[in-house]
């Protein structure tokens, strides 16, 4: 069974992606083998996985250069963490064989309409009919804030539907990245981060 192919993609930078895919890929690889492949030149994830304790879970780590190398196994789940620019040489790899593609945003008017381009590139991947499902995620929304209305008109106005499932703005995640970990290592210290999460991947693989 091929792999199910997910792309954390903005062209817009501080919006959370990076962090996301980490925990993303951690959850995932707790249902099966995960290949998380960092195409981001700046190499975070790389170093984090350097010094990382994934445990018992199946999680693999590459970059971009040894992924098109083809020194990876067989997967049941691969997630990317695309560069953070609109186009590339790995953007359009990565986008050309993704099934769904997560577009991290803060739900904030300004920071949705900085990523007005990247949600325009990914409807015209759509319009090529190859299957891709794309997504916002709402990323490091606080607690007590709703969604204002102009942030509302923002996503209406893009085309783009809008995971159910939001993203807190935790200490925990930070924490978690400080010390080489996920949000899965953190005890019960990361119980609400943990289940908002699991919420996540469930929507995506639904």
């Amino acid at each position: 069974m091929a792999a199910l192919r997910i792309a954390l993609y903005n062209g817009k930078g501080g919006c959370g992606k990076t962090t996301l895919a980490w925990n993303l890929a951690m959850g995932l690889a707790r249902r099966g083998a995960t290949l998380l492949v960092d195409a981001d030149p700046q190499g975070s994830l790389g170093d984090w996985a350097d010094w990382a304790d994934t445990g018992d879970y199946a999680l693999e780590f590459c970059d971009w250069t040894a992924f098109q190398a083809g020194e990876s196994k067989d997967h049941r789940y691969r997630v990317y963490d695309c560069p953070p620019r609109l186009e590339g040489e790995a953007i359009q790899a990565i986008l050309g064989q993704a099934d769904i593609v997560l577009l991290p945003v803060l739900p904030s008017p300004l920071d949705l309409w900085a990523s007005r381009r990247s949600a325009e590139l990914l409807r015209d991947w759509q319009d090529r009919g190859l299957g891709l499902r794309a997504y916002f995620v709402l990323n490091q929304v606080e607690a007590t804030s709703a969604l204002s209305r102009a942030s509302q008109s923002a996503i209406a106005a893009m085309g783009l539907p809008v995971l159910a499932t939001r993203i807190g703005r935790r200490a925990i995640y930070r924490s978690a990245a400080v010390e080489g970990l996920s949000v899965y290592h953190m005890g019960k210290q990361a119980a609400v981060a943990r289940d908002e999460m699991e919420r996540l991947i469930e929507e995506v693989l639904t």
